[in-house]
C-alpha cells in the first residue's frame, strides 16, 4: 500500500509540473488594450502626413492668390495698352487733319487783304487806282513773308548764284558774257524750303560761256 500511494503521488507531480521552455498558453499574443511599437509608428506617420498635406494646401492656396494677382494686373496693364494705342490713333488721326490749323489761320489775313486789293476799280484807269492796287499786293506779300517766317517756309532765290542742282531746276542754258558760266541768269520761278526739306526747286535759266567764233580763212 506504501508503494502504490507513493507512485500515485510520482504521477499526479509528473503532471502538474511543465517541461522547460513550455509558457502558459496565448503568452505570444499581445495583452488586450496595450500599445506596441508598431502602432505608435504608424500613428506619427499619420499625423506627419497630414502635417505635409496641410502646408501643401497653404502653397498651393498662395500660389492661386500670386497667380489671381498677376492675372489681374496683365489684365490691367493690357486695358491701358489698348487705351494708350486708341488715344495715339486719335491724336495721329487729328494730327492729319488739324495740323496746318495754325498756318491756315495766319493765311487768312493774306486773303483778306487779297480781297481788299480787288476792291479797286481798275476800271477807272488812273495812276491813283494802280498805285493803290500795288500797295495792297505789296502788304499782301508782306503779310504772306511773315506767315512763311514762322512756319520757317524760306524762299529760294537764287539770282546770279551759282547753279545747285540740289535746289534749283535748270529750264535752259544760255550764252552770257556779263554771268559766269554755271550761275544763274534769270529765275523764272521761286523755289521754296520748310525747314531742311526741299518743297519746290527754283527754275531758272543757265549762263554758259559763249562759243568762241572761228576765225576766217585768209584768200
Amino acid at each position: 500500500m506504501t508503494r502504490k500511494k507513493q507512485a500515485k503521488t510520482e504521477t499526479e507531480t509528473s503532471s502538474t509540473v511543465k517541461p522547460a521552455g513550455e509558457t502558459s498558453a496565448g503568452a505570444g499574443e499581445p495583452t488586450p488594450g496595450a500599445v506596441t511599437a508598431t502602432d505608435t509608428t504608424t500613428a506619427e506617420e499619420a499625423l506627419d502626413t497630414e502635417a505635409r498635406l496641410g502646408q501643401i494646401h497653404e502653397e498651393l492656396e498662395q500660389v492661386r492668390q500670386e497667380a489671381a494677382a498677376s492675372l489681374d494686373k496683365y489684365l490691367r496693364a493690357k486695358a491701358e495698352v489698348e487705351n494708350t494705342r486708341r488715344r495715339a490713333e486719335i491724336d495721329v488721326a487729328n494730327a492729319r487733319k488739324f495740323g496746318i490749323e495754325r498756318f491756315a489761320t495766319e493765311l487768312l489775313a493774306v486773303r483778306d487783304s487779297l480781297e481788299l486789293a480787288r476792291t479797286v476799280d481798275i476800271q477807272q484807269e488812273n495812276q491813283s487806282a494802280l498805285e493803290k492796287m500795288h500797295e495792297g499786293l505789296d502788304l499782301t506779300l508782306k503779310l504772306l513773308d511773315t506767315v512763311f517766317e514762322k512756319f520757317t517756309l524760306s524762299i529760294i532765290d537764287p539770282q546770279g548764284e551759282k547753279f545747285d542742282p540740289e535746289r534749283h531746276q535748270a529750264m535752259s542754258v544760255v550764252e552770257n558774257t556779263v554771268t559766269p558760266p554755271g550761275h544763274v541768269v534769270q529765275v523764272v520761278q521761286k523755289g521754296y524750303m520748310l525747314h531742311e526739306r526741299l518743297l519746290r526747286p527754283a527754275m531758272v535759266i543757265v549762263a554758259k560761256a559763249p562759243e568762241s567764233k572761228p576765225e576766217k580763212e585768209a584768200t
